[in-house]
């Protein structure tokens, strides 16, 4: 028998299954875990962020790009690609015999593609995508398994304007979503201080510096005992660390305030060594964004990485980096507890899901030319329901309101006449078959 054939079943061996492997029915009509169905509302509510961060990326001069969702494995485990990320692959060996993955973060995948084609491109290189991530980790508040992600990118520029214009970025992203500087704070730190410090301590082997940076990244979620354990073997104490943090003050900040001053956005923006992101490739600014009231994890975060070109590429593409990422988890999540946001996503949410016209079949004997003017409607760009089966008028003037449309067109026995109805204001107008194609050309609904 082929190795791809379908074996036939075996009812003895079916009978020996262990229970926790037989099918289960309900199991199959439930969602995996850390996976999220999108019901029409919740799809309005992903196209109101993915909206919303594509609108402001482009109004930096951004250009969206994509990669494939499977990539081979060792693109994860080259240098520098972090040993946190390796344990929460979704990872398996495919049919052609590789080891494949499911993309788990962006940054492996861009530095790829500009391996390939940098040289074709003008410098600075701008891009951002927006694309599903997976991830097999502990379910907890603000992280799923599957999660939609905005990822920037800067590459061919290490001036401090390049950091400052990314991090001008991130903070309108959060801006065009109703976010102020007392909802969220964008916290910067320096992993090039980080490096100082450890190399002053005798920390001057790379991997084990990784190893120390990995523990201080999670100086704010274990406690000092813990940490002080962890960091022992390394020849750290946690009371040096909290030096540093507390009296380090490196010099770039200063010049990406001024930077964002000028753009009235410094009070957004501040200095937090504790911040040193657990990615290994990182190499000098690193930021993540908080809710002001420190009730979740971060929002985004992101940095700097120089390197990861030239290690990816065995040093044939050297050129340097910043991005950043920003999920739609913790973010939505966010949106929905502040009463402000909230109303602004609702409100979108309300007007992508609505119809401009609904059309009233008034009378049967219409329904051909009632057709004609649903087609003549939709062709201009107009989103239109209509009843697809008899049904009284009462009822289908229901059924415009249900829709969310502004007005209702009724056709009827006064056809070549229509009638407009305002469905808010309840008034009534009379409109003619020629003036259609002019009237809705002109008529003024909510952009969704």
């Amino acid at each position: 028998m082929s190795r791809f054939a379908p074996e036939k079943p075996d009812a003895a061996k079916e009978e020996l299954k262990p229970a926790h492997r037989r099918p289960n029915m309900v199991g199959l009509m439930q969602s995996l875990p850390g996976f999220r169905d999108f019901f029409p509302s919740d799809c309005a509510r992903r196209n109101y962020i993915t909206g919303t961060w594509r609108r402001v990326a482009r109004s930096f001069g951004f250009r969206e790009y994509d990669g494939p969702t499977l990539e081979p494995l060792d693109l994860y485990r080259k240098k520098n690609s972090g040993g946190e990320i390796l344990g929460q692959l979704f990872s398996f060996t495919d049919k052609g015999e590789r080891e494949v993955a499911l993309r788990p973060e962006m940054t492996p995948t861009v530095a790829r593609m500009l391996i390939a084609k940098a040289r074709e491109y003008r410098k600075p290189i701008k891009w951002f995508s927006i694309a599903p991530f997976f991830r097999y980790e502990k379910q907890q508040s603000g992280r799923l398994r599957e999660f939609l992600q905005l990822n920037c990118d800067l590459v061919g520029d290490d001036s401090p304007a390049a950091d400052a214009e990314m991090i001008a970025l991130l903070i309108e992203t959060m801006r065009a979503f109703g976010l102020t500087e007392k909802d969220v704070v964008v916290r910067v730190s320096d992993r090039k201080a980080w490096m100082e410090f450890l190399a002053n301590r005798g920390i001057t082997d790379e991997s084990k510096a990784r190893e120390t940076l990995a523990v201080i990244d999670k100086l704010e979620r274990e406690n000092p005992e813990e940490l002080d354990k962890k960091l022992a073997p390394l020849g750290l104490d946690l009371a040096a660390v909290r030096s540093f943090i507390e009296s380090g003050r490196p010099a770039f900040f200063q010049v990406l305030r001024e930077n964002l001053s000028a753009r009235g956005l410094a009070e957004f923006c501040e200095l937090d060594l504790r911040i040193v992101r657990g990615l290994a490739y990182y190499t000098g600014l690193v930021f993540e964004v908080f809710d002001r009231r420190q009730e979740r994890r971060a929002i985004a975060g992101g940095g700097r990485f120089d390197r990861l070109l030239s290690d990816l590429s065995d040093g044939k593409v050297d050129l340097p980096a910043i991005g950043f990422g920003i999920g739609d988890v913790v973010l939505g999540d966010l949106l929905g507890d502040l009463p402000a946001t909230r109303a602004l996503m609702e409100s979108a949410v309300a007007r992508e899901q609505a119809c401009d016209i609904y059309v009233v079949v008034a009378d049967e004997s219409r329904r051909t030319e009632a057709l004609g003017v649903v087609q003549l409607l939709r062709a201009l760009g107009r989103r239109v329901d209509y009843p697809l089966q008899a049904d009284k008028v009462g009822r289908q003037f229901k059924d415009a309101d249900a829709s969310g449309a502004s007005v209702a067109l009724v056709v009827g026995e006064e056809w070549p006449k229509l009638k407009v109805k305002n469905l808010a204001e309840r008034t009534e107008t009379e409109l003619s078959q020629e003036a259609l194609a002019d009237w809705a050309a002109n008529l003024q609904t909510p952009a969704p």
